[in-house]
C-alpha cells in the first residue's frame, strides 16, 4: 500500500469528472463509528453516477462513491459501545429516518423521510476512512476474510429477495441472470436444500461456477426452457429478464424481481399473472433484517464471495475499475477498489 493511497479519496466531482483528493478522517459525533476501509466494490450504479445516468435524486455530487465495502472499526462516538473498536464490519448503506411507519416496520429502504444513502447522497468507501452511524454496522467473525466481506452489499440484496422468496426445501427453484447477484442468488437457494436449482443466463461459460454454487442445470434463455418451477429469482435486469422468469414458474408460482432493466422493457402480461395466480415480489437495496441473515449465512461459510473477485485495484486506478466494470468482458467480474 502506498502513503499515497492510504491518505486519499476519490471525489467524482460531476459525471465524467473525478480527481484524487487528500483525506482527513471524520471523527466520530454521537451515535456514529469511524471504520478503516479495506477494499470498496464497484458496481453497475457506481458506473451510473460516474456517467450522469442514475436518476434524479439518487445521487448528489461532489461525492465520493462506495457502497459496497468492508473495513475495521477505528473510533467510536458518544453512545456507541467501545467493544465495537477493532472489530471487522460491513454497514448498511440506506440512511433511514428510524421514526416514520415504514421504518419502524422494518422496511428501512421505503423510508418515508426521503432518500439518502452511502456512496450516493453521503460520502461513501471508496477512501481511506468512512464515518457513518454505528447503528449501520453488522460485526462480523474475527477471523473472516474482509475481501470477501467486501461483497455482503451485493449479497446483502439477495438476502432480501431470497427471504421474500421464501423457498423450502425440496421445492424446485431457478435463478434467472448470472452476474454477481445471481451467484449470490444460487448459493442463498442451495442453502435451503431445493430439490433442483436451475440457472438461466445468456453465457456458457457461467456454467462452471454456477455448477459449484450449486446448480443441479444450467441453460441459456435460448433453449427449452422448463415452465413447473415454484420459485423464481430474477437479477439480470435485462430488458427480458422479468417475462422469462415468470413462464418459469408453475401456476402459483413465487417471483422475486432484482433487476432493474432500461425504459421500455417486456413488461409482465397481467392476464398470464392473474391466470397463473402468480406472487411477485420486488426488491430494491437490503432492510436490516436480510443484512443481518447474509451475515449469519456468511459467517456459517455458506457464501463464498472470493471466486466473483476478478480484480483487485489501487484507488489512483478508479478511471480503470470504471472502464472494466462498463466493457462487457466476460473475464471480468467484481472489482474491487483497496485504499
Amino acid at each position: 500500500m502506498s502513503t499515497a493511497d492510504a491518505n486519499t479519496a476519490v471525489v467524482i466531482d460531476a459525471p465524467g469528472e473525478h480527481r484524487l483528493v487528500p483525506h482527513e478522517p471524520r471523527q466520530p459525533e454521537a451515535g456514529e463509528a469511524l471504520v478503516r476501509v479495506h477494499a470498496s466494490g464497484i458496481c453497475g450504479s457506481d458506473r451510473e453516477v460516474y456517467q450522469g445516468n442514475r436518476p434524479e435524486g439518487y445521487v448528489r455530487y461532489p461525492l465520493t462513491p462506495g457502497h459496497e465495502w468492508s473495513g475495521t472499526v477505528e473510533a467510536v462516538g458518544a453512545g456507541v459501545p467501545g467493544s465495537l473498536v477493532g472489530r471487522k464490519v460491513v454497514g448498511e448503506g440506506f440512511r433511514n429516518c428510524q421514526v416514520c411507519d415504514r421504518c419502524h416496520a422494518g422496511d428501512t429502504t421505503l423510508c418515508t423521510a426521503g432518500y439518502e444513502e452511502t456512496g450516493f447522497t453521503q460520502p461513501g468507501a471508496m477512501a481511506a476512512t468512512l464515518t457513518l452511524p454505528a447503528r449501520l454496522l453488522h460485526a462480523l467473525p474475527d477471523d473472516c476474510d474482509l475481501t470477501a466481506a467486501a461483497l455482503l452489499e451485493p449479497a446483502a440484496c439477495i438476502a432480501a429477495a431470497a427471504l421474500k422468496a421464501n423457498a423450502q426445501p425440496g421445492e424446485r427453484v431457478a435463478v434467472v441472470g448470472t452476474g454477481t447477484l445471481g451467484m449470490f442468488a444460487v448459493q442463498f437457494l442451495k442453502a435451503n436444500s431445493p430439490a433442483e436449482l436451475l440457472v438461466v443466463g445468456t453465457r456458457n461459460d457461467r456454467e462452471a461456477l454456477s455448477r459449484q454454487y450449486g446448480a443441479t442445470d444450467f441453460r441459456t434463455k435460448d433453449q427449452e426452457l422448463p415452465d413447473d418451477f415454484d420459485v423464481v429469482i430474477e437479477t439480470a435486469g435485462s430488458a427480458d429478464a422479468a417475462r422469462v422468469s415468470a413462464a418459469l414458474l408453475r401456476r402459483g408460482g413465487r417471483l422475486v424481481l432484482t433487476g432493474i432493466p432500461a425504459p421500455g422493457a417486456d413488461g409482465l402480461d397481467p392476464t398470464d399473472l392473474v391466470v397463473k395466480q402468480l406472487e411477485v415480489h420486488t426488491v430494491f437495496g437490503a432492510p436490516p433484517d436480510a443484512w443481518a441473515h447474509t451475515v449469519r449465512v456468511f459467517a456459517a461459510g455458506l457464501l463464498d464471495p472470493l471466486p466473483l473477485v476478478t480484480h483487485e485495484l489501487p484507488l489512483a486506478e478508479f478511471s480503470r475499475a470504471i472502464e472494466l466494470v462498463g466493457a462487457g468482458d466476460p473475464k471480468v467480474g467484481k472489482v474491487l477498489l483497496r485504499p
